[in-house]
């Protein structure tokens, strides 16, 4: 098994948002997250904070407009940390999964880091935001965020740290010998 820091450090600098992203995989959940908006800063946090990841994560962009360019470009951005941060994904689980009681609900998540984007998301929203993020927008950061990340992503934080824990083992766990959903 590889000894090596699974970090990634991603800039993404459009003209509509600048972002800057630093993730480490292995980290004990310690989290910095500042989009200017504030429910999405509470799902990075708890993305972070849940899966046990540092994240840092800031993002300066034209809420004057619309929340729609941050919020996707801040999940296409750590998806590419995610990514990269894997690297060939060698050593790890792969896959995650988790049942999580939150207060009423039962949220469901799977995790398959197969190199095949895919987002599965069933959130039954009724209001139309929640602390300045559109809800519409709330499937769409997660499927930006599969897509970048190179996953198939149908819920999240418990899940995905599981799939991206070191097992032990230094293969690609794939039959394929790659997690690469391009080949």
């Amino acid at each position: 098994m590889s000894a090596s820091r699974r970090t990634a450090t991603v800039t993404r600098a459009t003209r509509e948002t600048s972002i800057q992203v630093s993730l480490d995989l292995d980290g004990t959940g310690k989290t910095a997250v500042k989009t200017g908006i504030g429910f999405l800063d509470h799902v990075l946090d708890a993305l972070g904070r849940h899966a046990r990841f540092d994240l840092a994560l800031t993002c300066e962009g034209d809420l004057q407009v619309d929340d729609h360019h941050s919020a996707e470009d801040c999940a296409l951005a750590l998806g590419e940390a995610l990514d990269r941060a894997l690297g060939e994904r060698r050593g790890v689980n792969r896959f995650g999964w988790a049942l999580v009681p939150l207060d009423e609900a039962l949220a469901r998540a799977v995790v398959d880091l197969s190199g095949r984007p895919f987002a599965d998301v069933a959130l039954g929203l009724r209001r139309e935001s929640i602390g300045g993020l559109s809800c519409e927008n709330i499937p769409h950061v997660l499927r930006s965020l599969a897509a970048a990340g190179r996953m198939t992503l149908k819920a999240t934080a418990l899940a995905l740290r599981q799939a991206v824990a070191q097992s032990g083992f230094d293969d690609v766990p794939s039959t394929k010998g790659t997690l690469r959903g391009d080949r």
